[in-house]
C-alpha cells in the first residue's frame, strides 16, 4: 500500500464507550511510516493497527479489535499512476454491528467532495454531493462495495459543478434524486428541516443551514456522529453569500444554532476544499474557525468585504442543477 491518507474513527455512544482513533494525512509505506494516537476511554485498550492489501478501490487498512463506528476517505483516482495520491484507501472496523461503509471522495476540478454512505447489513446506499464528471467512478465503487445505490442527494444548487445527480438516474433506474424544497429545483422528492432520511439501519437527520444560499442543508449522521455542511461550514471557512439568495446575516445564524450546537466530537465533512484539509470538527471549527468565531457583525463585515471573483462555472452548472442535472 502507497497512499495518502486522512481518517477518522467516529466515538461510538454504545454502553459509554469512548474510544477514538485520529489519522490525519500521513503517509503510508508498505508496513511502516504510520502515525496514529489512540483516544481510549470505559476501560478499553487501544487496538493495534496493521496494513492489509486491497482490491481495486479499497486497498485497505485494518484495525484489529472493536472499533463500532469507522469512516474512510477516498482520494482522487485521477491522480498519476505511482503518486502518493493515486490510491484511495479504506479502512474498515473488524467489528460491523454498529459500523458503517463510508467513502469521502474527491473530484479535482472544482474541488468538490462525493460522500458515500452504506448500511453493511442492508448494503443499502446514499451518496451526497455527486459530480457528473465523477458518477462512473462512484457508481462503479457501489458495484465493488456490493451496495445498493438507492438515493443522490444535494446539500444545495451548486453553482461550482454539475450535479451528477440526472445522469445516475439515468444509469441505475433504482436511485431517486433529493434536494431540500427550498433550493427550487428538480428532483423525485423533497426534504425540509428536522426530515430524516434512512438507509438500512442508518439515518441522515435534515438540517436546515441556510445563508450560503436559501436552499442550503446538512445531513446529521446517526444522532451527531458527523455532519455534512455543504458549503456552510468549510474547514476554517464558509461558504460566499454574495449570490443565491445568500446572506452573510442567515449563514451565521444558521451555523451557531444548527451546526455549533451538536456534539463537540461530531465531525464535519464539507463539500468543498482547497487545501487538501479533509475533515474537521465542531469543537475545532467553533473555536478556530477565522471567521464564525466572530461576532456578528464582525463576520458581515469579512464577508461583504471578501470581493470574490463571479463563479466560473455558475451559468453553466445553475440551470442544469435546477433541473437535476439532467442534460438535454
Amino acid at each position: 500500500v502507497s497512499a495518502m491518507f486522512s481518517t477518522n474513527f467516529l466515538p461510538s455512544s454504545a454502553a459509554g464507550a469512548t474510544m477514538g482513533l485520529l489519522v490525519r494525512q500521513g503517509a503510508v509505506r508498505g508496513g511502516g511510516g504510520c502515525s496514529w494516537r489512540p483516544m481510549t476511554g470505559g476501560g478499553q485498550t487501544p487496538s493495534p493497527l496493521r496494513l492489509r492489501g486491497g482490491g481495486q478501490h479499497a486497498p485497505d487498512l485494518a484495525f484489529a479489535g472493536t472499533l463500532p463506528v469507522f469512516s474512510t476517505h477516498g482520494l482522487s483516482p485521477s491522480a498519476p499512476p505511482g503518486s502518493e495520491r493515486s490510491t484511495q484507501v479504506g479502512v474498515r472496523a473488524m467489528s460491523s454491528s454498529a459500523g458503517i461503509i463510508f467513502r469521502q471522495l474527491f473530484e479535482k476540478e472544482s474541488s468538490t467532495y462525493t460522500y458515500l454512505l452504506a448500511c453493511p447489513q442492508t448494503k443499502e446506499a446514499v451518496i451526497i454531493d455527486p459530480v457528473l464528471e465523477t458518477v462512473d467512478r462512484d457508481l462503479g465503487l457501489c458495484q465493488d462495495l456490493g451496495v445498493e445505490l438507492k438515493q443522490a442527494i444535494n446539500t444545495h444548487c451548486h453553482a461550482d459543478h454539475v450535479t451528477g445527480t440526472g445522469d445516475m438516474k439515468k444509469k441505475n433506474r433504482n436511485v431517486r434524486s433529493g434536494i431540500a424544497k427550498a433550493a427550487g429545483a428538480k428532483a423525485d422528492f423533497f426534504f425540509e428541516d428536522k426530515d430524516v432520511l434512512t438507509f438500512g439501519e442508518h439515518s441522515l437527520e435534515v438540517r436546515s443551514t441556510p445563508g450560503h444560499t436559501d436552499g442550503c442543508v446538512s445531513f446529521v449522521l446517526d444522532g451527531g456522529k458527523a455532519v455534512f455542511t455543504g458549503d456552510a461550514v468549510l474547514i476554517r471557512g464558509c461558504g460566499r453569500t454574495d449570490f443565491q439568495g445568500g446572506s452573510s446575516d442567515t449563514l451565521y445564524d444558521s451555523v451557531h444554532t444548527q451546526i455549533f450546537t451538536l456534539p463537540d466530537d461530531c465531525v464535519i465533512y464539507p463539500a468543498h476544499d482547497y487545501k487538501g484539509m479533509t475533515s474537521s470538527t465542531v469543537l475545532e471549527e467553533r473555536t478556530l474557525n477565522p471567521r464564525l468565531t466572530k461576532t456578528k457583525e464582525e463576520f458581515k463585515d469579512i464577508m461583504a468585504n471578501l470581493n470574490l471573483p463571479y463563479p466560473k462555472q455558475i451559468d453553466n452548472a445553475l440551470p442544469k442543477n435546477l433541473a437535476c442535472g439532467i442534460q438535454d
